[in-house]
């Protein structure tokens, strides 16, 4: 199984997102656009599980959620990655409380590096990906897509779980979801 952790944003900003990916992809048709069904902030990627590794990384996740509280997230504006005039990835930008995000983001990939997943050498960047370039040089139509998201807000997200999906075929499937329960 492909497993990442994840936040999910909610129904608002899922809509507000495929409406905004469909006016995106007329400016960049040749791109990889991400599936605007359960849009999701990755928090750490684990790659490849094996079923029997399921129960550990549940031990794990749960004493986490129990420790965050819900914070509020805004989708808004946006950017890329990859050279200024060759990108590679699309984004969304996110705001709101990203002190809390970050935090959840941190503590996800302490109790999950002592069990065969290592931390990211990069810094964390709270985004929303929206597409990847086909081109191994970036897609330049990325910069009118970039234009374009200036000035966009897709609302606010309510964080309210801690979630473990599987990648299969595209699609996202919640393997474990847990509440956000605020400080013990």
């Amino acid at each position: 199984m492909r497993l990442f952790t994840a936040v999910t944003l909610g129904s608002a900003v899922e809509a507000r997102a495929a409406a905004g990916i469909e006016r995106l992809r007329a400016l960049s048709p040749k791109a990889r656009w991400v599936n605007s069904e359960g849009v999701h902030l990755t928090l750490v990627f684990l790659g490849e599980v094996a079923e029997p590794q399921l129960a550990g990384i549940t031990d794990a996740l749960t004493p986490v959620a129990r420790h965050h509280a819900p914070f509020t997230l805004t989708i808004e504006g946006g950017g890329s990655f990859g050279s200024p005039r060759h990108p590679h990835v699309l984004w969304a930008g996110v705001g709101g409380n990203t002190a809390a995000l970050g935090a959840l983001q941190a503590e996800v990939a302490t109790v999950l590096e002592p069990l065969g997943f290592p931390r990211e050498k990069r810094m964390y960047t709270a985004h929303l990906t929206l597409a990847r370039s086909r081109e191994p040089r970036g897609d330049a139509a990325f910069l009118e897509c970039q234009k374009a998201l200036q000035g966009e807000h897709w609302g606010e997200a309510r964080v309210e779980h801690l979630v473990l999906f599987e990648s299969k075929g595209g699609r996202y499937l919640p393997r474990l979801e847990l509440p956000l329960a605020g400080a013990l």
